[in-house]
């Protein structure tokens, strides 16, 4: 099943910041691909050399989140983020979505952090920002529905089961990734970082927007 759209009916607002989003990571990756591996090993995030000096690599934790390993995985990401985006930031507003993605891209690359504190892989990548979006998604649009490529035709299939498998997958292979202490390829636990972080603050902005009204 590939994911190609949703129910945007109820939307209010233009997604500025997502769109926003989708461009800087797709001008960063072009900055990246002219700047070949000495680029990507200054500007990744590398576990190792964050812990040996937290403050000269502090930036990494924000450069990272805008660069990618190939095409295929810049178009992935991006596809994810076009889909599920525009929605949750229609609910949270340009501010708080900013925020939000933002802590996500934080919680998932400190997640990846907490299993491969000494490896000298570079981590880069969208990913962990927009496992956040879902997890947002799928608690602020449970019953959603989403357009799915199944072989030749297209169907509706239930956010739940799009979402779900999604992370079903994404913690077998971390729990996998663990077991063979893999520091390289796909960071899965970044994926569940930020999926999780994503459930919560979006839990907490809609308790939080929620509190406002009725005191309004």
């Amino acid at each position: 099943m590939f994911p190609i759209g949703d129910d945007d009916s109820k939307r209010k607002t233009f997604p500025v910041v997502t769109y926003l989003l989708i461009a800087l990571n797709v001008l960063f990756f072009f900055i990246e691909v002219s700047g070949g591996e000495a680029f990507i090993e200054q500007w990744a995030f590398v576990p190792s050399r964050f812990l040996a000096n937290p403050v000269g690599d502090f930036s990494t934790l924000f450069t990272s989140m805008f660069m990618h390993a190939g095409w295929v995985h810049l178009g992935g990401n991006m596809l994810y983020l076009w889909i599920f985006g525009d929605n949750v930031e229609d609910l949270f507003g340009p501010i708080k979505f900013t925020i939000f993605y933002l802590l996500c891209g934080l919680a998932a690359t400190f997640a990846q952090l907490a299993f491969s504190m000494g490896s000298n892989v570079p981590n880069l990548g969208a990913s962990g920002a927009i496992a956040g979006v879902l997890g947002a998604y799928i608690l602020l649009f449970p019953q959603g529905r989403i357009r799915v490529l199944q072989g030749q035709q297209v169907i509706q299939v239930p956010v739940l089961i799009v979402i779900g498998l999604w992370i079903v997958l994404q913690f077998f292979s971390g729990i996998g990734s663990i077991s063979t202490a893999d520091t390289g390829g796909v960071a899965y636990m970044a994926h569940i970082g930020g999926f999780v972080a994503g459930l919560v603050l979006a839990f907490l902005f809609k308790a939080s927007s929620a509190t406002r009204l009725t005191a309004g």
